[in-house]
């Protein structure tokens, strides 16, 4: 039953949405997932999609699956680019690894427009502006 599987608590994993770079006519925006703790996860793969309502329709991107392979401590790791045109839209990334021999799975949501220039923060480890979700802790 549910209530006999172990609570695996997933901390001090991030996702970020990081300004890479810019120039006048266009923005280049990757996502990272930013393994903060002070080990290794293995075997992460991270699942991503976007939906939401886009000139009065209901709009689904097509689900991305990513391998990452094995993240060491203390770094970040790129899943995919983003364009700026679903940043209208709800982004979703489903990130499962591995400690040890316990499976942690999270997912992290970035809201309809929260990838805006007001909400840009210096992002740990990669040291670039952008949006997080889960944070130190």
């Amino acid at each position: 039953m549910k209530r006999d599987l172990p609570e695996n608590i997933v901390a001090d994993i991030s996702v970020a949405i990081v300004l890479e770079g810019e120039t006048p006519s266009v923005k280049n925006w990757i996502v990272y997932l930013i393994n903060e703790k002070n080990i290794p996860l293995t075997h992460v793969l991270v699942s991503s999609k976007g939906y939401g309502e886009k000139d009065g329709k209901q709009v689904k991107t097509t689900i991305l699956r990513h391998f990452l392979g094995d993240i060491r401590e203390k770094t970040a790791a790129k899943i995919e680019a983003i364009d700026e045109a679903v940043f209208g839209l709800t982004n979703e990334y489903w990130v499962s690894y591995y400690i040890g021999g316990t499976i942690y799975d999270k997912k992290y949501i970035f809201l309809p427009e929260s990838i805006v220039d007001e909400n840009l923060s210096k992002i740990p480890i990669v040291n670039k502006p952008g949006v997080l979700i889960g944070g130190m802790n």
